[in-house]
């Protein structure tokens, strides 16, 4: 294998684009020889960062000029229903690390019903491996097409999965609760929904019909042999611009105790480095985990002694995004696991 490892990233101009710029840059294996984008062509991203290291950085190109033999591995950081097109070419030719929601699903029905689009190149569903490092790692090693998942949905699935695959909670009725910076939304949300000149604002959207319930009951259903998920969801835009906090309330499974959960987490999470389970004493938010690829998972006693409430943190651009990509794209190539991650 070569020391160097070309790397190109298509929608560089945007906040994950951006973020993976950032971290790639560090990186001691990369070299960054393409940067696409919708616009400002032979712009240059060093004009947002002047660090010296971004003045060495190709010029902004579009997306469509890539020449993909000129690159091993190439991150999409598109729009869901924008990625599969590139796919339907690149397929192949390159390592595809994607970050939309294209190929996380399973099935195109799934896709098409959920992402009110028709998919371009469904039969390469299969051919992804759904990048959730904490629980994929063995399937990411050596494959060439990643689907990095969701940021909600990594913040609920990696509280929940260890619980369900080892039965200690009940899955027929989880009450998820979870609330995002408004950079979650994408360049194009409109900031006067959260912030004018007299105050902020808070608020809920797509309860229960948010895009992302297919993605988790997916995963969750992989772990849960009864196959009889059941959730809530209710999510929440933040005035902030950055990071998700996710509220799962859980009914415990016939003797399983608060000490039985701790005791799970500790197990199945002693070699992840990037999940932290925190004290009750340990401060616990938002500014704990915003820039860091971490999530941090904290148990909360209810008043009843069959529920739990558990709480996780992960910042929506790095580990619900550019951070967990990178993660893949170490498990890929056999690096440390924390190459250019900051945790």
């Amino acid at each position: 294998m070569s020391s160097e490892i070309k790397v190109a990233v298509l929608g560089c101009t945007g906040y994950v684009g951006y973020e993976l710029v950032k971290m790639l840059i560090q990186h001691p294996k990369v070299k960054i020889n393409f940067l696409g984008c919708d616009s400002k062509i032979n712009d240059t991203i060093f004009n947002k960062n002047k660090n010296l290291a971004f003045s060495k950085l190709p010029k902004l190109s579009l997306n469509i000029d890539l020449d993909v033999s000129k690159s091993d591995v190439v991150f999409l950081a598109l729009p869901h229903g924008i990625s599969h097109k590139y796919v339907k070419e690149y397929y192949n030719k390159i390592k595809i690390i994607d970050l939309s929601a294209d190929f996380r699903l399973d099935t195109e029905d799934a896709y098409n019903k959920n992402y009110k689009t028709i998919h371009s190149c469904s039969n390469l569903l299969k051919e992804f491996v759904y990048g959730l490092p904490e629980i994929n790692k063995k399937l990411i090693i050596n494959k060439n097409n990643i689907a990095v998942p969701g940021c909600y949905p990594t913040s609920i699935l990696l509280p929940l999965i260890p619980l369900i695959k080892e039965k200690l909670i009940n899955s027929d009725n989880l009450i998820i609760d979870s609330k995002s910076g408004y950079s979650g939304a994408g360049k194009k949300f409109d900031i006067s929904n959260i912030k004018n000149s007299n105050d902020l604002n808070f608020y809920n959207y797509k309860t229960n019909n948010h895009q992302h319930i297919c993605e988790i009951k997916q995963e969750l259903q992989k772990n849960d042999l009864k196959k009889d998920i059941n959730f809530s969801f209710n999510p929440h835009i933040m005035p902030v611009f950055r990071g998700i906090m996710s509220t799962i309330y859980c009914d415990l499974n016939t003797n399983i105790s608060t000490n039985d959960i701790k005791s799970c987490y500790n197990n199945y999470y002693r070699d992840s480095p990037f999940i932290k389970i925190k004290k009750e004493e340990e401060k616990f938010d938002l500014f704990t985990v915003q820039n860091t690829n971490n999530c941090l998972i904290k148990l909360f006693p209810h008043t009843s002694d069959n529920k739990i409430i558990i709480v996780s943190l992960i910042d929506n651009l790095i580990k619900g995004a550019a951070g967990q990509a990178i993660q893949c794209f170490n498990i890929i190539y056999n690096f440390d696991e924390n190459l250019s991650i900051k945790n």
